[in-house]
């Protein structure tokens, strides 16, 4: 089981993300800052990440980090003594909590036993296996290059090279999966026994491939209807297979709930670094640059690439934290939300009182901007 941290005094814990943008492939349905042929720029941008990591420190000193989360793109496409150098770096940059959890994602064909043994023991205790599907048409459909079996070999690899803590991600509702093929997908992740799932409803997003080809009408949209009926399909099997079903699109065994992503729902400080990483603290919510040249070229010149900031008002902040809380299983004090508005979204099933709390229902879950402009007006 994955060690806890306590929140300690003073200030709340904070979160460290460190964002990697490199890619095998560009799969055509992502809208994250990743981009593929970029395999060159990757001994510059491992000392890029080490010096913003110097650049940032004395803003943060005083903050304790208790998780680190090491995402992408693929930051497997990196050598593990690259991405260790960068995690001994932050350790030495930062107040790094010595049990804190420090997850990687990978894609299934960037791994094996040796390096995955190279990242455990440099003090990666989770990883998260990017599997989306275990139907080999979906993952032709979601243009993934990868197959079920590498997602098998890669699991294995993850247990023999010690990893104790591995989530699996899923993605539902691509074009041409039904619900018997969702239903064995999940019930082939399950039979591996990951520690977490995370599983996700698959978005259009007009900037990416596949809303463009969505948009000329070669592609469907996903049907909502169907992908309800996925989700409630996967709350059935991953409960009655023993996870906890956390957060709207996580469940967990246990005691390894996500702690970095607990982070963001609950509104603790966390800092991003790298390409188009994002950051908050308090009020304000700022973000680097997002094409990989132009953020090497800030911090090379010893600059915060800092793309962009916002600060939020008493109304943003409140509307974030009702969103952001009725996202998990702990939903929010039951003194927190208006009495009316509750009493009809409980009688409708979609909220329900847990503990001295109001928290979402699974049926809520699929509604879950009504409630939140329900619970905050």
């Amino acid at each position: 089981m994955r060690r806890t941290v306590g929140r300690g005094e003073g200030r709340p814990p904070a979160g460290l993300y460190v964002h990697v943008p490199f890619c095998l492939t560009r799969c055509g349905y992502c809208d994250f800052n990743a981009y593929a042929g970029l395999g060159h720029l990757a001994e510059r941008y491992a000392a890029a990440l080490r010096r913003e990591a110097d650049l940032a420190a004395p803003s943060w000193e005083g903050e304790r980090f208790v998780s680190v989360f090491v995402g992408g793109g693929t930051p497997t496409t990196l050598e593990p003594r690259a991405l260790l150098g960068v995690l001994a770096h932050l350790r030495a940059r930062f107040d790094v909590a010595g049990g804190a959890e420090v997850t990687v994602e990978a894609n299934p064909d960037t791994v094996d036993v040796r390096s995955l043994a190279r990242l455990r023991a440099g003090g990666l205790t989770r990883l998260s296996l990017g599997a989306q599907s275990f139907d080999p048409a979906v993952l032709a459909a979601l243009e993934r290059v990868h197959g079920p079996a590498s997602v098998r070999r890669a699991f294995a690899a993850a247990r023999e090279a010690g990893f104790g803590n591995v989530n699996l991600d899923l993605i539902y509702g691509a074009h041409g999966e039904t619900l018997a093929s969702w239903r064995r997908t999940l019930e082939e992740a399950i039979a591996l026994g990951p520690e977490h799932v995370s599983a996700y409803a698959l978005t259009v997003e007009p900037a990416t491939a596949l809303g463009r080809k969505v948009a000329a009408g070669l592609v469907p949209a996903p049907d909502p209807d169907l992908q309800a009926e996925m989700f409630e399909l996967a709350c059935e099997l991953l409960r009655d297979a023993g996870y906890r079903h956390y957060e709207v699109s996580n469940w967990a065994r246990p005691g390894f709930e996500c702690l970095h992503n607990l982070g963001y729902w609950e509104r603790r400080p966390y800092l991003g670094l790298g390409a188009g990483a994002h950051s908050a603290r308090g009020d304000r919510r700022w973000w680097n640059l997002r094409p990989p040249l132009a953020y090497l070229e800030a911090v090379e010149a010893g600059r915060l690439p800092v793309g962009g900031e916002e600060r939020l008002g008493p109304e943003e902040l409140h509307l974030e934290e009702v969103l952001l809380r009725l996202r998990t299983f702990r939903g929010l004090p039951a003194g927190e939300v208006p009495a009316g508005a509750a009493e009809e979204l409980l009688a409708r099933g979609l909220l329900a009182r847990s503990d001295g709390r109001v928290v979402a229902t699974e049926r809520g879950m699929l509604v879950l901007n009504e409630l939140v402009l329900a619970l905050s007006s």
